[in-house]
């Protein structure tokens, strides 16, 4: 059996999308091994078994969250990502880097794409930050935020979430733009400054299809960041329609800069996401490792 390709997968992953890929998996054939998460944070532990077991190329079958775990795993094995390319089946909910990278939403495209097996190098950000009053060092694929933002994800209703997703993040953002927003302190080679949302793209998009990060290249050994001065309910509201109409933030609202790292500091708790994942709180130091992740794409 060729064992070249491993696809990690969650089993009890909710929707239409989910519930068709699984009635699928048989089909797939004997050119991959699937295996199966069980908890939160096991794809990262299969991710990395399957590059110690010799796999080429690893698959993420899921949302954003899936991939930064993966991503993550691959990361934890010695050279896994000089080992390993990544492929992403997106069935998730929101699939922003997918969208990012143009990947098919559909999973029959998608997996021709991962047979195809063209691959692109594209930087991958890395952070460390603090966590239960530790240290800890994460990969990320797509996005970070820092403040009100990652206050909606800890916030948010999880159940609401897996059946609407969408609709659960704008009730958690209401929620978390109600409270008073710590002070940020940014600083990198191009910026220093207070900030009350801090944003790290690789890439130009964020929460979906909007381009947050204009100038963004997921291939340039750069990060991006749109700092945000002030960020309260009435100027989340304001940028709403440019948001939804598909345009950056007015630069008014927004300043852009692009670094190879920054540090974000808060002399309150400042809370932190990855991937739209709860990730810790800050400080954290960000930097980019230019081109480490090879990417299956069309």
């Amino acid at each position: 059996m060729n064992r070249s390709i491993c696809v990690i997968f969650n089993p009890a992953a909710r929707g239409e999308k989910a519930r068709r890929w699984r009635s699928a998996l048989g089909t797939l054939g004997p050119g991959c091994v699937l295996k199966a998460t069980s908890s939160p944070g096991s794809a990262a532990a299969l991710a990395e078994e399957a590059v110690r077991d010799g796999f080429d190329l690893v698959v993420a079958a899921g949302g954003d969250g899936t991939v930064n775990e993966v991503l993550n795993g691959l990361g934890q094995a010695p050279d896994g990502y000089a080992r390993a390319r990544l492929g992403v089946i997106p069935i998730g909910s929101v699939n922003v880097f997918a969208r990012e990278h143009r990947l098919p939403l559909r999973w029959p495209e998608a997996w021709e794409v991962i047979r195809a097996g063209r691959e692109r190098r594209i930087d991958i950000l890395e952070s460390t930050h603090h966590t239960t009053g530790a240290s800890v060092r994460r990969f990320f694929a797509q996005m970070a935020g820092a403040g009100p933002d990652a206050r909606a994800v800890e916030l948010i209703d999880w159940g609401v979430k897996k059946r609407h997703a969408y609709s659960a993040y704008i009730l958690a953002g209401l929620r978390a733009l109600r409270e008073t927003p710590a002070p940020i302190m940014v600083e990198c080679e191009s910026f220093r400054g207070p900030a009350q949302l801090v944003l790290i793209g690789n890439g130009r998009f964020y929460g979906g299809p909007h381009p947050i990060f204009p100038q963004a290249d997921p291939a340039d050994g750069r990060l991006d960041l749109t700092v945000f001065p002030r960020m309260g309910l009435c100027t989340a509201l304001g940028l709403l329609p440019r948001v939804l109409a598909g345009r950056p933030p007015s630069r008014r609202a927004a300043r852009f800069f692009q670094a190879e790292r920054v540090r974000l500091t808060g002399a309150e708790r400042v809370p932190l996401q990855l991937d739209g994942e709860r990730a810790g709180q800050l400080p954290a130091d960000i930097r980019v490792c230019p081109q480490a992740l090879r990417l299956i794409t069309p």
